[in-house]
């Protein structure tokens, strides 16, 4: 075991894990499980390297606040980095979100501003609005280079390490910033062409396989909610806009195939997951889990497919991810409790 100077070393070298009871047997399925960065998520990765940058060039000042929007992800690794490195932090964020994801930002020492969700872009203009007034630092996490350059530097470097001299077909992803996305896909686009990039969104959300274009800001923010977006539980992936970073993709053409993910499926490849391989992720993982496994029943005997696990399960206990999971114990745990005499409990 190493020892690390602080937490935030401890960021990225994520393990890659063959698939064994969901894969077909024909083809070779692993997934890259981004829950084992300290804070659970792939988003710790994003935050250290938009923060890192901004001390470099200056832009964040010693002791100055850092704000930004978030689905949870963003802001817990963001609150992660702020709190090892002395910074306050203030995250805006649409009510709907889960309230565990509220709960530990503000246990990792973060203010959370929420926002009406009715409101598509409210959280993003209230971001915007309170940097512009305090003078804060916003980290603009769907436009940032910094959040793709990390990427290009551990995730995709780690990823050709682990397949170097072996097959990689594919290469499965879904979308939040598009910082994971663009950050891989042009390092696998450059040293890998023959890996396939696969592209997941939800069904209800399919702002890319639309085709209808997203309208931008001078800076390259998003002006509007783009037409596709309808709301979806699948928290952190698919923001009501194509950002930036992932329009940059679309540009390079790299992306070989789109698919639509039916929340249904997101949310039985999350059960699937944690009951079947023992791996505990989130709603969106499940999501990208489903377009591999559809990959895989297309792909050429011996295939070789990668399958990136975003974050962890456990921050979706609120959502419909667990709303099957009862807290009591069910009929049969009683009967089992039953079969013999010791410690029962009180009827």
């Amino acid at each position: 075991m190493a020892r690390f100077q602080n937490i935030l070393e401890t960021v990225g070298n994520t393990p890659v894990v063959k698939i064994n009871r969901l894969a077909p047997f024909d083809v070779n399925l692993y997934v890259k499980v981004e829950s084992f960065n300290p804070l659970g998520s792939v988003k710790d990765r994003l935050a250290l390297g938009v923060i890192d940058a901004a001390e470099r060039s200056g832009e964040l000042k010693p002791g100055q606040t850092v704000i930004e929007v978030t689905s949870g992800n963003t802001g817990i690794g963001l609150a992660m980095v702020c709190a090892q490195k002395g910074y306050p932090l203030v995250v805006t964020m649409p009510d709907t979100f889960s309230v565990e994801r509220r709960r530990l930002m503000r246990f990792l020492g973060a203010k959370v501003v929420l926002t009406p969700a009715a409101q598509r872009l409210g959280a993003v203009v209230k971001a915007i609005e309170l940097a512009e007034t305090r003078g804060w630092f916003l980290t603009r996490q769907f436009e940032n280079e910094a959040n793709a350059d990390i990427h290009s530097r551990t995730t995709a470097r780690e990823i050709m390490a682990d397949f170097a001299g072996e097959r990689l077909d594919y290469w499965v992803t879904g979308y939040g910033t598009g910082g994971t996305l663009k950050g891989v896909a042009r390092v696998l686009a450059k040293e890998r062409p023959d890996t396939k990039i696969v592209v997941c969104e939800p069904a209800d959300a399919p702002l890319l396989g639309s085709g209808l274009p997203q309208q931008r800001n001078a800076d390259g923010s998003a002006a509007a909610s783009h037409p596709a977006f309808k709301p979806h539980p699948m928290q952190g992936w698919t923001p009501d806009f194509i950002p930036k970073l992932t329009g940059d993709v679309l540009d390079m053409h790299v992306i070989s195939r789109v698919i639509p993910i039916a929340n249904a499926d997101a949310l039985r490849c999350s059960r699937d997951l944690a009951q079947k391989e023992g791996i505990l992720v989130g709603i969106t993982a499940g999501g990208t889990f489903a377009g591999a496994l559809k990959v895989c029943t297309e792909a050429p005997k011996g295939a070789t497919v990668l399958c990136m696990l975003p974050d962890t399960g456990e921050r979706y206990l609120s959502t419909p991810l667990f709303a099957d999971v009862p807290a009591d114990m069910t009929e049969e745990e009683i009967a089992i409790s039953r079969s013999t005499p010791a410690a029962q409990m009180a009827s």
